[in-house]
């Protein structure tokens, strides 16, 4: 058996372009000078015909078009046994309403993440009669798809944008934003799209690892505010960025991994344009940018 991960959205919130984004790396992406990205989501199978997806995009139902693996096999049979939530976030949480079309699934999620889309009734259209709704306790190991064994664990992180109140904690540790890690044909792998830190017990956790997608948001902390687009940092938004001496990269220096991939690239992110410094540096570094479409065998 293979066990096998397909990036359906390589792209953070908003994609790439963004809608209402004049940026570089957007303007470029309308142009067809670089490779438009759709939002965050991957699949995982361990045997090539079961499938599970991480975190459901807005930009689901063309994600699933363009993946062959993934069409369906007979009138209303889908592939996908199941999906799993890593965060409440609208990118990856809004594409369970493409999923409502009387298409039996199980929602895996953390209890906290799991009251989230309770305590929103427009998520009453995924009919229980076809998909139940499982609440995953963290550590506790559970079949995510036929073939893959899967623990969540928590990292730090922060609350959905729509749940912040006047005083927001970006780097909370518990339910509301999760990695998972998976098993498989005697393999290792993780999936992190939202990290804000690298803290020891993470690093250890990881230490030999067959494959790690990682939290690829900005290349720097501020790189948004240096292009005029927000008022947040990486930071503030609960994601550590790729470069600097508290980066991603310099925090997986000396970490053993097979296989580093950057996912959840926001669209001001220059590692997103080849030929870019960033990107050249990231490679250096061991790391694979991805994108949408690239499938790797674990």
């Amino acid at each position: 058996m293979t066990f096998r991960a397909h990036v359906l959205g390589a792209a953070a919130g908003g994609g790439l372009p963004q809608w209402n984004c004049g940026c570089k790396n957007c303007n470029l992406a309308r142009a067809g000078d670089i490779s438009a990205q759709s939002q965050s989501s991957v699949a995982f199978s361990g045997n090539g015909a079961d499938w599970a997806i991480v975190n459901a995009s807005p930009d689901i139902r063309e994600q699933l078009a363009r993946a062959t693996a993934l069409h369906p096999t007979g009138l209303r049979k889908s592939p996908i046994q199941s999906v799993l939530l890593t965060n409440g976030d609208i990118d990856h949480v809004a594409g369970l309403l493409t999923l409502r079309e009387q298409q039996a699934f199980t929602l895996f999620a953390t209890a906290e993440i799991q009251q989230v889309i309770a305590d929103n009734p427009i998520f009453n259209a995924l009919n229980p009669d076809f998909v139940s709704r499982k609440a995953i306790v963290l550590d506790e190991p559970f079949e995510l798809v036929s073939g893959i064994t899967a623990r969540l664990i928590a990292v730090p992180g922060k609350v959905p944008l729509y749940l912040e109140g006047e005083t927001v904690q970006t780097d909370l540790v518990g339910e509301q934003t999760v990695g998972v890690e998976l098993e498989a044909s005697g393999k290792r792998a993780f999936y992190i799209p939202g990290c804000a830190a690298m803290p020891d017990d993470l690093k250890a956790r990881i230490e030999g690892a067959n494959m790690v997608m990682f939290d690829g948001t900005l290349w720097q902390d501020d790189e948004m505010l240096r292009a005029g687009l927000s008022q947040k940092t990486g930071k503030r938004m609960g994601h550590i960025s790729m470069s600097g001496a508290d980066g991603s990269i310099a925090a997986f220096d000396g970490v053993k991994v097979d296989q580093k991939i950057f996912v959840h690239m926001n669209n001001t992110n220059p590692v997103l344009r080849p030929g870019s410094t960033e990107k050249a540096l990231a490679e250096q570094a061991g790391w694979i940018v991805a994108q949408d479409g690239m499938e790797f065998e674990i």
